[in-house]
């Protein structure tokens, strides 16, 4: 059944519009715009600059970009080689090693969901906008390694994009600037809310047992400072006691938010990474280096080290951390299975077009 917030995707419009003989064609119409909703434990609507709309053809043209290798200067790597759908757009890997160098990156491939809310993009708010966002991955020597002037110049010789691009965009043509708008309208359409947990808050016939009930009190009373109301993120930056010592080489990338603001009081923070789908997106942190769920709770737990700017939540009892029991790990896990959301990671609307 599809739910009101996603969306039916009309795939005959690509290979109509792929199809059709310049000479033959009728002026283009103007894309179709459309309005993406959310459920209400999500706000119902779905934000977007104004510059870059939702419309029905760039949204189209954004998921084909997405899965096409051609993005890449090998043609090997496309978007979805780091953001694998049934990931919920991660790889599974702590550091990965699938870009154009063979290199192991720096960060860990965060999930794509829910972007359109968010207030600052990257582990460490390095991108203003997913449009902005886009650039980075493209272009970096150890990731997609392209030129954006040849890959301007590969999409316009490939002849189903021109099309495509012109109907999603009629008054430009291929570009750097229209390429990356594409793909943040798809980005901003991969929407994850119809877990268990989803379908128990908006009465919809989800239920949650004692356990899982349990470990949702314990997460409100433990968890919830950064990992607020149902994004699972206040979208703020942390330092959650991983390390105490930043060492500023590879261009300081130890120093999290403090690499962007250059502010002391920055160095060692993350973005607060959402728990949706939590279960699927291992291992976990900016740099991967838990393996599973036990470990991040043993983390907070006994693991935190105290620094300058070691948050204030995890200051509050003798030692820092968050006292846990054995069994609140285990309600607490509990409960955050019931954040997957099978109907994301399986939904036909974000796979490549057939």
């Amino acid at each position: 059944m599809i739910r009101f917030w996603q969306i039916v995707w009309f795939s005959g419009l690509v290979a109509a519009s792929a199809c059709t003989k310049p000479e033959n064609r009728l002026p283009e119409p103007a894309p179709e715009p459309f309005t993406v909703t959310a459920p209400e434990n999500l706000g119902k609507t779905v934000p977007f600059p104004a510059k870059n709309p939702f419309t029905r053809e760039g949204v189209l043209l954004g998921r084909k970009l997405f899965y096409d290798p051609t993005l890449s200067a090998n043609n090997k790597i496309s978007c979805a080689t780091c953001h694998m759908p049934q990931k919920a757009f991660t790889d599974g890997a702590a550091l990965g090693t699938t870009g154009i160098s063979g290199k192991p990156l720096h960060r860990n491939a965060p999930t794509l969901q829910n972007l359109a809310w968010h207030k600052g993009w990257f582990w460490d708010g390095g991108a203003k906008d997913l449009e902005s966002l886009n650039f980075g991955p493209l272009k970096h020597p150890d990731e997609m390694g392209q030129n954006l002037t040849e890959l301007v110049t590969e999409l316009k010789n490939k002849p189903e994009y021109p099309p495509l691009f012109k109907a999603a965009f009629p008054q430009d043509s291929i570009s750097t600037i229209t390429i990356t708008r594409a793909l943040a309208q798809f980005q901003r359409t991969l929407i994850s809310a119809n877990s268990r947990y989803d379908k128990y808050v908006r009465n919809e016939g989800g239920k949650l047992d004692k356990k899982e009930l349990d470990g949702l009190t314990i997460f409100q009373q433990k968890c919830s400072n950064c990992h607020t109301t149902d994004f699972f993120t206040d979208f703020g930056y942390h330092n959650n006691g991983l390390d105490n010592t930043f060492p500023d080489d590879f261009e300081a990338v130890a120093w999290g938010r403090g690499r962007i603001s250059e502010k002391p009081e920055d160095i060692g923070k993350y973005k607060t990474p959402t728990l949706r789908n939590i279960a699927l997106t291992a291992p976990y942190m900016h740099d991967g280096r838990f393996k599973t769920l036990e470990e991040v709770l043993e983390h907070y737990n006994a693991g935190v080290k105290n620094s300058a700017t070691l948050d204030a939540a995890l200051q509050k009892n003798a030692k820092p951390g968050i006292s846990l029991t054995e069994a609140e790990k285990t309600k607490l896990i509990a409960f955050l299975n019931t954040l997957t959301d099978p109907e994301f990671v399986n939904n036909p609307d974000f796979l490549p077009a057939r």
